[in-house]
């Protein structure tokens, strides 16, 4: 079984192309279905997050069938998909999967949203059914790792994040938030972070805008803020002097003639838009108007390269503790290769004992003394258990095979004299005195 990590990201494709391999929440579990029953996946999860669409899966087969089922499942030509992927295999899957949860491949370093947008991807797939033994015990070691990046290394200490950076670009816009209102479409973590941020730096009033007004409502409380419903805003935009949108809708929710409107209403005083959401809320025709300053999820990064400077040294650690877990998982990985062996030698040395206590109990019921009895059964289930592995050690000395007996020294923890393998200078059997008895049966 080979473990994949197959996706795209903000490092190897443009919005653009993201938007367009995007999966709504309500779609992922019928995905993911698909995915195991077309693409020949035998357990898969999927990350959609703005910045990336990740597919894990354990599989018999490589990445050309994610990669078929992809482009058949999505609007993506093959041929874009094909010169943005990127697919690791087995540890290395294991290390990207670490450095993706530990926030080392954000488009903000260390941003702490991914690691509970991962956490879900996790639980859908479980709820989906299409989580196996190996993903899941896979998401458990990354689980951990990410945990001990967080409290070991100070990567997520500063208050850095996509909705940080966004309101950072818009002081860059508006210097002052004092006066100014701002609308949020949409009342997921991310909209909740950019109200925690604005409301820090002093913003006047905030509107909450969402598909459902309860949710919206219980937001809005929080900050002091205002709920609308989405229905709403083309009517309430004129109010806003920052626009800042992160939903799950598959198709704009704001179009060129709604802001408009809106600025006239306005007399065409500045508005700040910034659209984080993957698929975009806010049709790219508004970025023509006058007046209006509209950025994408792809212009945070001349804000965010300043704040990543800060948290390369915790980086560089961070590194460290994902290739400690690496090796974590391999060694785990490797110990489940033994699992069958010791099942197989426990049950032998099970049969022996009971083949042994039967007739210990016989002897016993026909009035031998139980002293005796005892000393028998224990005699003979020790040289049961001891014949074959005399047999073979016997063998291996004969043949100078010495790592048999070197690994068997190891596997029955023998403290043996120092010279016992220098046969160049004596003559020795290292199985000759073992078990003299180990015939008898």
């Amino acid at each position: 079984m080979t473990l994949l990590a197959f996706g795209i990201n903000h490092t190897t494709a443009p919005l653009a192309l993201r938007e367009r391999v995007a999966f709504a929440p309500e779609n992922l579990h019928s995905a993911m279905q698909e995915a195991c029953a077309h693409a020949g996946l035998t357990e898969v999860a999927i990350l959609s997050t703005c910045n990336r669409t990740e597919i894990y899966a354990a599989s018999e087969g490589d990445a050309a069938a994610i990669q078929q089922w992809l482009v058949d499942h999505t609007a993506i030509e093959a041929a874009d998909l094909a010169n943005s992927y990127y697919c690791y295999q087995d540890h290395e899957a294991v290390r990207h999967m670490m450095k993706v949860a530990g926030g080392l491949d954000s488009l903000v370093l260390g941003e702490p949203q991914i690691l509970g947008q991962m956490k879900s991807a996790f639980a859908s797939a479980k709820d989906a059914g299409t989580l196996g033994a190996e993903l899941h015990a896979t998401f458990q070691q990354v689980f951990n790792i990410a945990k001990r990046v967080r409290t070991e290394t100070a990567i997520g200490e500063n208050p850095v994040s996509v909705a940080y950076a966004a309101v950072s670009l818009a002081q860059q816009i508006f210097s002052n938030l004092k006066q100014d209102t701002a609308l949020l479409i949409g009342a997921g973590e991310t909209i909740e972070l950019v109200a925690r941020h604005l409301v820090e730096q002093g913003i006047k009033h905030i509107i909450v805008a969402n598909r459902t007004l309860d949710r919206a409502q219980r937001l809005a409380r929080e900050f002091n803020g205002e709920a609308i419903l989405l229905a709403d805003i083309p009517e309430q935009l004129h109010r806003a002097d920052l626009v800042i949108s992160s939903t799950a809708s598959q198709l704009p929710l704001l179009g060129k003639g709604a802001v408009e409107s809106a600025l006239k209403k306005r007399k065409h005083k500045p508005m700040f838009m910034l659209d984080i959401a993957v698929p975009r809320d806010i049709e790219e025709q508004v970025g023509e108007l006058d007046d209006v300053y509209l950025y994408t999820v792809d212009d945070l990064h001349a804000v965010i390269d300043e704040n990543k400077k800060s948290r390369v040294a915790a980086a560089d650690q961070a590194e460290e503790i994902i290739s400690e877990g690496v090796e974590l998982f391999l060694r785990h990985q490797r110990a489940l290769s033994a699992v069958e062996t010791v099942k197989a030698y426990r049950n032998k040395a099970e049969q022996m004992r009971d083949l042994e206590l039967q007739k210990a109990l016989r002897s016993l019921h026909s009035g031998v003394n139980p002293e005796q009895v005892l000393q028998q059964f224990a005699r003979n289930l020790t040289n049961k258990l001891i014949h074959s592995p005399t047999t073979v050690l016997k063998e291996a000395s004969a043949s100078s095979r010495h790592h048999v007996i070197q690994v068997a020294q190891e596997l029955f923890d023998l403290s043996l004299n120092s010279d016992f393998f220098n046969t160049s200078e004596k003559s020795v059997n290292p199985a000759a005195n073992v078990g003299s008895d180990a015939s008898e049966q």
